[in-house]
Order: structure tokens, then C-alpha cells, then sequence
């Protein structure tokens, strides 16, 4: 099948689908300008996740884990792609019922998706580790830093507390359970869908990983959107193409079959 034809095949199969939805991961921030982390140019290429990504690392050396933080922080101010605003338009004009996505950016938001899950958290809002106030991200980068280091010094916390706030950002670390609340919203969102889009993830990470495994014991099928396919996905179609190209030629051909 030639790139042309699957593009094509890809938007009759939403065009057919009953409900369909979609499963994200790294590789469609890219094109933003942020990094897959496992890249090799990637975070992990150079902070060891044992060390710089769990909550246990973070509790024990903060300063140390913030300075990968803050470098994470500035990738952060990306901007939207052409794929992330072709979903956008696919969700409003009713292609999909909504996103699932890996990412703590906030890309689909910021192109006008209304339904996304953040399976691992965003990096919106911080929250104390000890108090439990939650801090809007641009009160955390107006705080100063702790002398010596990239870590913010809030203000102490509220009465009962002798130190400070110490902030970790609302994303989920590698040893934390994936908020309940997102487990749940995930398995409401899939629930009857006939098609799951998976698109930039090797789906190698779990539990997101197994959402498309859940809805093909449902009966449903599989088309992935990646540049490298993902090793055990086993789609019903694949598209291999990057994603600020091939979503929005998909989601134009599904609007001309809908027209």
C-alpha cells in the first residue's frame, strides 16, 4: 500500500467508525520542538530515569531531580503543530470522541482538543510534597531558586509546617500509580470505540500501552500513525509518515468522504 493509500484507507476507517479514539505519545511533540525522551537526543540520554524520574529520587535528592526539572521546563513553552490542530478539527467536527494522550505539554489543549486525558499528569500546576497546596506554573517560575540550585523557593508552608513548600511538578514519576482518576476517564472514553488511532508512541509504556489491547479485545481495530511502528502493536493499518503531515492529510480526506 502506498503512503497515498493508506492516508486514504485511514480516513475511510474513521469516516466508518462508529466511535473513535485516539492514543498519543512523544512522537507528536516532536515536530513542537520537544524531544522523544527515549531519543538520543533525548532527556534520558542524559539523566538516568532511576535517578532523576521517581518520587523516591525526588524525596531523597530534590535539588539534584530539579535540575532536570527545569530543563524539562523549558521545552515546555512549545507550540502546537499542524497534527495537533488537524485532531483539534477532527474532535469539533466529530471524526473523534476524544484523545488519550502520554504527554504532560498540554499541545492538544493549546490547539483547541476539549477532550483529552493526561494519562501521566501535566506540568501546569506543581504541588507541595508536605502541604499539599498546588501552585500554578507561572507562580513557580517567578519564584527565586534555592541559592545553588535550579529548585524554586516558595514560601514556607501554612501553619503547622516549619519548612518550606517543596514543589514537585502534577506529572506522574516513573515508581507513582497513574492517577485514578485518569484510569477511570480512560476506560469511560474507550468503551464501545470500534477504532483506536494510536499515533507517536511505541506503546511501550504501561498501563497506557495496553488501552489499545483493551479496545481490540472489544472488537475494535487498530490504526497507528508513527515514523518507526511500534514493535508489538500489530495495527490493522499502518500509516508511516510524521505526524504534522500525516494527520492533517488524513483528517482532509475524512472531511471530503463526510462532505
Amino acid at each position: 500500500m502506498t503512503a497515498l493509500e493508506s492516508v486514504a484507507e485511514a480516513a475511510r476507517r474513521l469516516s466508518a467508525a462508529r466511535k473513535a479514539v485516539v492514543l498519543t505519545g512523544a512522537g507528536v511533540s516532536t515536530e513542537s520542538g520537544i524531544p522523544d525522551f527515549r531519543s538520543a537526543q533525548g532527556l534520558w540520554s542524559r539523566y538516568d530515569p532511576a535517578e532523576y524520574a521517581t518520587l523516591s529520587a525526588f524525596l531523597l535528592q530534590p535539588a539534584k531531580v530539579w535540575n532536570m526539572l527545569a530543563e524539562l521546563e523549558t521545552v515546555l513553552d512549545a507550540r502546537p503543530n499542524a497534527g495537533h490542530t488537524a485532531l483539534a478539527r477532527l474532535e469539533t467536527e466529530g471524526g473523534i470522541a476524544g484523545i488519550v494522550t502520554q504527554n504532560v505539554d498540554g499541545l492538544h489543549q493549546a490547539a483547541g482538543s476539549s477532550t483529552v486525558i493526561e494519562f501521566h499528569g501535566h506540568n501546569r500546576t506543581f504541588t507541595c510534597v508536605r502541604c499539599r497546596r498546588r501552585f500554578e506554573r507561572s507562580a513557580v517560575r517567578a519564584m527565586p531558586s534555592v541559592p545553588g540550585t535550579r529548585m524554586p523557593r516558595p514560601d514556607p508552608c501554612p501553619e503547622g509546617h516549619r519548612e518550606r513548600c517543596l514543589l514537585k511538578p502534577d506529572v506522574v514519576f516513573f515508581d507513582e500509580e497513574i492517577p485514578a482518576h485518569a484510569v477511570a476517564a480512560s476506560a469511560e472514553l474507550i468503551r464501545g470505540a470500534d477504532l483506536m488511532v494510536v499515533m507517536g508512541t511505541s506503546c511501550e509504556v504501561y498501563p497506557a500501552a495496553d488501552l489499545p489491547r483493551q479496545v481490540r479485545a472489544g472488537g475494535g481495530a487498530i490504526v497507528e500513525i508513527n515514523l518507526q511502528p511500534a514493535a508489538d502493536l500489530h495495527p490493522d493499518l499502518l500509516v508511516q509518515g510524521r505526524f504534522a503531515e500525516v494527520v492533517p492529510a488524513i483528517v482532509d480526506a475524512w472531511a471530503r468522504l463526510k462532505a
